[in-house]
């Protein structure tokens, strides 16, 4: 199964740039994207449907053109959860999942900390969703959670780690957290064969920062500990440019 993970910054803006026709042509089995910032009505869902994706499943968030997530299936799941069950994850649209025979992939948007409320929102969003997660693994071993974690794991995983110390998606509670909720079952798909510096999925609209390579590692597949054996293939994908993110992938027997 090829999945896909990418936060679109907006669904309808990605189109305008040509997010279908490169859909059709990197073809994954399942694709989650965060940050769709649109209601089902809004999206056309038949040009997606047409391109391979019958099977689209869509979580909005209550406040119109914000987050968002989504997933599109080349094959119907057996099962769709939107959501978490807690309403302030919930009320903001920020988590899907769709259950295979085998296999569960779900779609993840953990908030940003661009001010001191988002901040302390984001730390109990990260706190509540590791309590759902280690009593989800008990029902479903076999999960896949893909998506913007909004964190970098290491500094390795960002292109200037001294001066963005102090910076929210850098700060050491969020990589430590991060870093726990790894070593709790889970394996970063990219890190498993990749180690080299320099790979970043997401980079600032000022300064030329994409062009020059100066990115954040914030987009991760974190596969469960139970399935790390069945991994053949993971990578980013910094070609496809429809959005300030570009797509991560991984490859599960």
């Amino acid at each position: 199964m090829k999945i896909i993970s990418y936060n679109v910054n907006g669904i309808r803006a990605a189109i305008s740039k040509g997010f279908i026709d490169w859909l059709q042509h990197a073809n994954p089995d399942v694709i989650c994207l965060q940050e769709i910032k649109a209601n089902e009505d809004q999206i056309p869902v038949e040009d997606i449907k047409n391109s391979g994706y019958p099977f689209q499943y869509y979580f909005s968030a209550t406040k119109k053109g914000y987050s968002g997530v989504a997933i599109l299936c080349k094959t119907e799941p057996k099962n769709i959860v939107f959501g978490t069950g807690i309403e302030h994850m919930d009320f903001e649209g920020r988590n899907l999942r769709v259950d295979f025979d085998d296999l569960s992939v779900m779609s993840l948007y953990l908030p940003s900390g661009t001010n001191i409320e988002r901040l302390d929102h984001k730390f109990m969003f990260m706190d509540d969703f590791h309590r759902y997660i280690d009593k989800l693994k008990n029902q479903i071993p076999n999960l896949v959670i893909c998506g913007d974690y909004n964190i970098c794991h290491e500094p390795i995983d960002i292109h200037d780690p001294i001066r963005n110390k102090t910076i929210s998606g850098f700060l050491p509670e969020e990589r430590s957290w991060l870093d726990m909720f790894m070593k709790s079952g889970f394996v970063d798909s990219f890190r498993h064969f990749n180690k080299d510096p320099h790979h970043y999925s997401w980079w600032s609209y000022r300064a030329g920062a994409r062009a020059n390579n100066k990115g954040w590692r914030i987009d991760y597949i974190l596969v469960a500990k139970a399935i790390e054996n069945r991994l053949k293939r993971a990578t980013i994908l910094p070609e496809a440019k429809h959005s300030d993110h570009c797509p991560v992938l991984a490859e599960i027997q």
